[in-house]
């Protein structure tokens, strides 16, 4: 561990004697959250095969910086705040574009060439170069968004800060998220992939390959595929019921960029859209 890490370690071993107050304690736990913010760091990171690696000491830093400073107000224009954080600042200099009603927390780092229409990014967030989060779309604590990303108006990317081990969601670089879309808990969308509007994605939800019925997996839409919400039908001891699904409908090829007009051709075809 390094010297951060293990400083970090330690006063979570100790956080229950910690509050307001604690100068010490607050310098460190604010240079880690620093590292957060500039991009030094991340809350989790993805190796080549795919897996989903937390980095818990970055999540206790977090949950730290809220025992550690209390409420103060906050202006940014007309506007009044309440809060623990302030809001980020020096978008021009990161050469990020940030429109009149969007907002992003300190302790979310936000790549070069990025795009914020009015929404929301939380603490702990990683948000690529390049990616456009669109009007009303949140992007919650700790969320894992790769590089020329399109998340949708009024996606919601769920947060998840607690516990500190527990996987946060990630997007792959070059992905789509459709309107309305809710990805939460921790789900998975690869490199490239293309969620139809309204997909709703969590580990609970069963993605399909409807071609032969097989269940790929739990909460994870594989890389370079448009997936759209789709619900399969159960018996239970009370009638039957639709359940809801997600089905892979088209594989792409890896690197294949997304042709607006053919993509929305293709999931009318399906009775979907984007």
């Amino acid at each position: 561990m390094s010297g951060v890490e293990t400083q970090i370690a330690e006063l979570w071993a100790r956080s229950a004697e910690l509050g307001p107050g604690d100068g010490d304690a607050l310098r460190i736990v604010e240079g880690a959250v620093g590292m957060l913010d500039r991009g030094e760091a991340r809350v989790a990171e993805v190796d080549a095969g795919g897996n989903v690696h937390v980095n818990e000491w970055c999540k206790q830093a977090i949950l730290l910086l809220f025992r550690l400073r209390g409420i103060e107000t906050v202006e940014a224009g007309p506007f009044e705040f309440a809060d623990k954080l302030p809001l980020k600042r020096g978008f021009a200099a990161a050469g990020i574009r940030v429109v009149p009603g969007a907002s992003a927390r300190w302790g979310s780092f936000i790549g070069r060439g990025a795009i914020l229409m009015p929404s929301y990014v939380n603490i702990g967030a990683y948000v690529g170069e390049g990616t456009l989060v669109d009007t009303w779309a949140t992007v919650g604590s700790c969320a894992q968004i790769g590089a020329r990303v399109h998340l949708s108006g009024g996606v919601g990317i769920g947060g998840v800060l607690e516990p500190p081990n527990a996987a946060p969601v990630v997007i792959g670089d070059d992905a789509m998220i459709g309107s309305r879309s809710m990805v939460t808990e921790g789900a998975v969308v690869g490199a490239g992939s293309v969620l139809g509007a309204g997909t709703i994605l969590n580990p609970s939800i069963p993605v399909i390959d409807p071609a032969n019925g097989d269940e790929l997996s739990r909460g994870v839409v594989p890389p370079w595929c448009v997936a759209v919400q789709a619900s399969r039908e159960r018996t239970f001891a009370g009638g039957r019921f639709f359940l809801p699904c997600v089905l892979v409908i088209k594989r792409l090829a890896e690197g294949e960029r997304h042709d607006k007009a053919r993509l929305e051709a293709l999931l009318r075809d399906e009775g979907v859209a984007t």
